[in-house]
This record gives structure tokens, sequence and C-alpha cells, in this order.
């Protein structure tokens, strides 16, 4: 599954570290999403919804075979 929070992290020019603390996560947590090494839990992926004001869908892409 494809994201982008990296990107969404750079319209609102704030870093991992920033977001993790938003969020309630660590900044590796952040990290190992944005590289799609960690898929998160649908509470996880509702937080960073809402804090992005996006939709889920907007932020989180399923890709054929996942």
């Amino acid at each position: 599954m494809k994201n982008t929070i990296k990107i969404q992290r750079a319209i609102k020019n704030i870093t991992q570290d920033d977001l993790a603390k938003v969020i309630g996560v660590s900044r590796q947590a952040i990290n190992a999403i944005e590289t799609n090494k960690y898929v998160p839990s649908t509470l996880l992926a509702l937080k960073l919804s809402a804090f992005f004001e996006k939709s889920v869908n907007d932020i989180f892409i399923l890709e054929e075979g996942d």
C-alpha cells in the first residue's frame, strides 16, 4: 500500500518527529509507514487523515496485490 504522508508533511512543513508527537507514535513508526515497511492500524490511519484533513483514501493508496 502506497501513501502520501511524506507529501502531506511537506505541504504542512512538519517533520516526522513533529507528526509523531501530534499523532502519539514514535518517529520511527512514521518513517516505517512512509517507507511502506509498516501498514498502520485503522485507528492510526484515521488519526493521520484527520490531522491532514484528507480522506484515508487520499493518504493511503491500495495497490494491485495488496
